[in-house]
């Protein structure tokens, strides 16, 4: 099946032989029914004319015969029985058989037959019309005791008089071997046409759809190198037919595609370049105002209150330019390549209390409670714990954040493979398609809302980078009025492949979920879990 969903060549190879099938059988079976016919109607009228030559010479003879001689009737009904295996006329052998008429009683009346056995294979309703009838009758029968298998055969039945005795029936059977032989003989070079025929088509499609479909698969496979960045990669162009204009166009394509993409990367490189340079060259100035900036908040008790608050918030946005210039250098980083991972074995629960403890004066005053629920085994993985507490610390301020002062609960879980952390706040949540965007550079949900935790909207894809230099997932889920769950799953050892992630996507309290948590579920490989509230 699944080759036959893969291979266009297959299903049209496949389809072509089976029509071709289907036709050649109704074909062959209208050709086989109209040459049976045929054979039958000339075997019919064959019959129908020799039998009726015959039963008008034995009614001459019968009429001419003398009849002073006492066993004169005898003779010529043996020599009529005899007439039919031994001289075989147009329409073949046939055997007779001279059947006393229901009026002829006398016990001297002669019968005859060619063979005993045919006469229980001449049909009652074919008597019963030749005993009230002077006209010829015919009709299909077999010759059941004949050979060892029914055989079938034209009976052809008609009276005759003989002077003296009254009226008697006449029966020629003239067997359909040589007819069925005949047909058997067409069924079989019917048979093999229809082989050879299914066999050639199958053939002929089988090389016209790969003539059609080489191409094809030839423009997939550089489509998949294009796509894995090998952009000078091109088709062949052969001839001038709809294929080879198709592999020209392609070739056209990949070509624009190259040239475009080539411009977008020298594009981003120039604006990666501006972002670094930038962001240093203004490490010096903001040094400069930081630190004119800190003399005038340690004085700003002496100024007047308007200059004090002046004072105050220059420290506040300063806070938060050095903020968005150390994420800005850390962008920069990870788009130049140059982001290392120093990883080493460390227990993830530790560093979501770390996380925690950090985090707790902001949650108090946002009137957020924050539990942690750990299993009571380690969760030990490879990973490099400062970009671990970085991605958990924006995790939890976004919570925070975007939580209305609701409860939020972080959850760490392990299995053989992975570790993972899920932050779950129980606030606004997110609309439909927001979950794919929370990651996007400055994305910002609801574009009306300040913010309050001084975020410089690059948490989120410093983060997601964090989590793919360790080759795990960051993963977000949300539903409006229903909180937010994001979800963190590292391997336990460093480049690793993970398939899994211990912990579910969708959190167990949304509302969509109805179901408890069954055994062999994620949350079972918990164990007894550690509750601590902040």
């Amino acid at each position: 099946m699944a080759r036959w969903r893969r291979s266009i060549q297959l299903r049209v190879v496949a389809t072509t032989t089976l029509l071709s099938v289907l036709v050649i059988a109704v074909l062959g079976n209208v050709l086989l029914a109209r040459i049976s016919n045929g054979l039958l109607d000339a075997k019919v009228s064959a019959a129908l004319a020799e039998a009726e030559n015959s039963t008008r010479r034995a009614q001459e003879a019968f009429d001419s015969a003398d009849r002073s001689e006492p066993d004169v009737f005898s003779t010529l009904t043996g020599d009529l029985v005899k007439l039919g295996p031994s001289g075989a006329g147009p329409a073949g052998t046939a055997y007779v058989v001279l059947l006393k008429g229901p009026n002829v009683t006398s016990p001297l009346a002669p019968s005859g037959v060619s063979s005993p056995d045919v006469v229980t294979s001449i049909p009652t309703d074919l008597r019963h019309k030749v005993q009230h009838s002077s006209r010829q009758y015919w009709a299909y029968v077999r010759l059941d005791r004949v050979v060892a298998s029914p055989e079938p055969a034209v009976a052809v039945g008609s009276s005759v008089v003989v002077p003296t005795f009254g009226q008697y029936e006449l029966y020629f059977l003239f067997p359909l071997d040589k007819e069925q032989s005949t047909l058997s003989l067409v069924q079989r070079g019917l048979i093999y046409t229809a082989l050879g025929l299914v066999i050639l088509l199958g053939g002929i499609a089988l090389l016209v759809t790969r003539q059609v479909v080489t191409p094809v698969r030839m423009a997939a496979r550089i489509a998949e190198r294009l796509a894995a960045g090998r952009l000078e990669e091109r088709m062949r162009v052969r001839g001038e037919d709809d294929l080879a204009r198709l592999a020209a166009s392609f070739n056209k394509m990949a070509t624009n595609l190259q040239r475009q993409i080539r411009q977008l990367e020298d594009l981003s490189r120039v604006q990666r370049r501006f972002v670094s340079d930038v962001s240093h060259e203004l490490r010096t100035p903001l040094t400069t105002v930081r630190m004119a900036a800190d003399v005038l908040h340690e004085a700003r008790h002496d100024y007047d209150p308007a200059v004090a608050r002046s004072a105050e918030i220059l420290q506040a946005q300063l806070d938060r330019f050095e903020a968005l210039l150390a994420d800005l250098l850390e962008i920069s980083r990870y788009d130049a390549g140059a982001a290392v991972l120093d990883a080493e074995p460390t227990d993830l629960r530790l560093i979501a209390g770390r996380v925690i403890e950090g985090v707790e004066p902001l949650a108090e005053r946002r009137g957020s409670p924050v539990r942690l629920i750990v299993p009571p085994t380690p969760c030990i993985a490879e990973v490099d714990s400062r970009r671990i507490e970085r991605i958990l610390r924006n995790l939890l301020a976004n919570a925070v954040e975007h939580g209305d002062g609701r409860p939020i609960d972080v959850t760490v879980a392990a299995d053989d493979v992975a570790v993972a952390v899920a932050v779950r706040d129980h606030g606004v949540g997110l609309g439909p398609g927001e979950a794919a965007l929370v990651f996007n550079r400055f994305w910002r949900a609801d574009l009306a809302r300040a913010r309050t935790t001084g975020g410089t909207g690059l948490g989120l894809s410093i983060a997601m980078e964090d989590a793919h230099l360790h080759g795990g997932w960051l993963q977000a889920w949300g539903e409006p009025g229903d909180g937010t769950q994001f979800r963190l799953t590292v391997p336990r050892r460093a480049g690793a492949e993970i398939h899994g992630s211990p912990l579910p996507f969708e959190p167990r309290d949304s509302r969509r979920r109805s179901r408890p948590v069954t055994v062999g579920e994620p949350y079972e490989r918990l164990g007894r879990a550690e509750v601590r509230d902040g």
